[in-house]
């Protein structure tokens, strides 16, 4: 099977997977992401296929959805991988991409693969979760479980460890700093670390906007 035929696929079996997905883990995520990638790709010695197939996988099944359980999503795909009759050694990369993209992830000292391609994979959904639809996404998911939007007696726990950021529900605000404000610093690629300064500069004023409404300020 040809690597656009499987492409093809790939996209209408996430589409279908995913088509009663909360708002910010959904199909439109998964094409954003798509999409990014395959713009910072053009500046990076990558395997195109291997990124279109770890951005549209990356979330086939988000371990939030699952109890916490990371071994549902790379199982997902590799079921599906191998129905499209996928090297083995694709397969196995992108499972090593979903089971390593996450911020969590680089939260643990166990984290030892790494590759160009989830580089760029990793680039292209840290941008999605900052800027204008970062700051819609949080709040989406943050009203998706039912958080308080901001308490002032409430720090943000910049030190977690995987384990406690899997179960953390601090207040949605926090969650800006223990990760969204973190991700410009995390880029890895150029393109991603350009797009990332100007999506982290209109989070900053958004914050400062609505640390302004909140006190009752103009």
């Amino acid at each position: 099977m040809n690597q656009e035929l499987i492409i093809e696929n790939t996209v209408n079996f996430v589409k279908k997977t995913l088509e009663n997905a909360e708002g910010g883990h959904d199909w439109f995520h998964i094409h954003r992401v798509y999409s990014n990638a395959k713009l910072i790709a053009e500046g990076e010695d990558v395997d195109a296929f291997v990124v279109s197939l770890g951005a549209l996988l990356h979330d086939i099944a988000d371990a939030k959805f699952y109890d916490g359980d990371e071994s549902v999503g790379p199982r997902v795909a590799r079921e599906f991988l191998e129905s499209q009759q996928v090297d083995e050694k694709v397969i196995i990369h992108i499972e090593n991409i979903i089971k390593y993209i996450s911020f969590k992830s680089s939260l643990d000292s166990e984290n030892i693969f790494t590759s160009p391609e989830l580089s760029v994979v990793q680039d292209a959904d840290r941008l999605d979760a900052i800027g204008a639809i970062g700051i819609a996404r949080c709040f989406n998911y943050g009203g998706f479980k039912n958080r308080v939007l901001y308490d002032p007696s409430i720090s943000p726990n910049l030190n977690m460890t995987k384990e406690e950021y899997k179960k953390s529900a601090s207040p949605t605000i926090n969650h800006f700093y223990e990760k969204l404000l973190l991700l410009k610093d995390k880029m890895n690629t150029k393109t991603g670390k350009r797009i990332a300064e100007e999506r982290h500069s209109y989070m900053e004023g958004f914050l400062t906007q609505f640390y302004n409404e909140w006190n009752g300020r103009k």
